[in-house]
């Protein structure tokens, strides 16, 4: 083989190789580089010229080409955020519509329970801080017990701060009944103290609400208690 045919037969096994490489890179380029296989072997040349092209899909265009192709196939960043956001919304409303429903439940339940024609309650409140501190209560209706509550700290103080308790809550047929409370915990000077309070009054038709208060009785430096009944 002489020195010419040697340049052309490498020429040419170099441009098949660049045309290796252009098909690995896209499907298109063995498309395109597919006519020139038809020209004769007399123009060799030819094929060696229109190599340089093919020659531009080097190992390091292939790896471009893949890594610009990388974030289009890739799940938009911005998704996954979205969707927790979504479902923490719903998982909200469905705590929402929870608590409204034990609401409704808790209404309905009373109504079964105490219909608003037979239906007694009884509240408490405190207007005191110097001469009383609330330990417990005891509450008597027509000569029977029907509530015996003892006060934490923090339920204390929280009557001090304006706080209003519903202590009782029962059913009494029409007529007169009479209710007995008695109030224990610490009087002035740091000493046990207890005491009552008594009530007459009539029930009717609808429901019934009494307040038990304790206030501060200034004059006599005394805690004092009083049933108010709320006709």
């Amino acid at each position: 083989m002489n020195s010419k045919n040697r340049v052309v037969s490498i020429t040419v096994r170099g441009a098949l190789l660049a045309m290796a490489w252009a098909a690995a890179a896209s499907p298109a380029a063995t498309t395109t580089a597919a006519p020139t296989t038809t020209a004769p072997a007399a123009g060799a040349a030819t094929v060696a010229a229109a190599a340089p092209p093919a020659t531009a899909a080097t190992p390091d265009a292939v790896a471009a080409a893949t890594s610009d192709a990388a974030p289009a196939a890739a799940p938009p960043a911005g998704a996954a955020p979205d969707d927790f956001k979504t479902l923490d919304q719903e998982v909200q409303g469905l705590k929402k519509d929870v608590i409204d429903l034990n609401k409704d439940l808790f209404v309905l339940e009373e109504e079964l329970l105490f219909p608003a024609n037979t239906q007694v309650a009884l509240y408490v409140s405190m207007d005191v801080g110097t001469f009383f501190a609330l330990d417990s209560i005891t509450v008597k209706i027509d000569n029977k017990e029907v509530k015996n509550y003892l006060y934490t700290a923090r339920e204390a103080d929280a009557l001090l701060k304006g706080g209003v308790q519903q202590i009782y809550l029962g059913n009494l047929k029409v007529g007169k009944h009479e209710l007995v409370a008695f109030f224990t915990g610490k009087g002035p000077v740091e000493r046990a103290y207890k005491r009552g309070a008594t009530i007459v009054f009539d029930k009717g038709v609808g429901a019934k609400y009494l307040e038990l208060k304790i206030t501060d009785r200034l004059a006599k430096h005394q805690p004092e208690f009083t049933i108010k009944d709320w006709e």
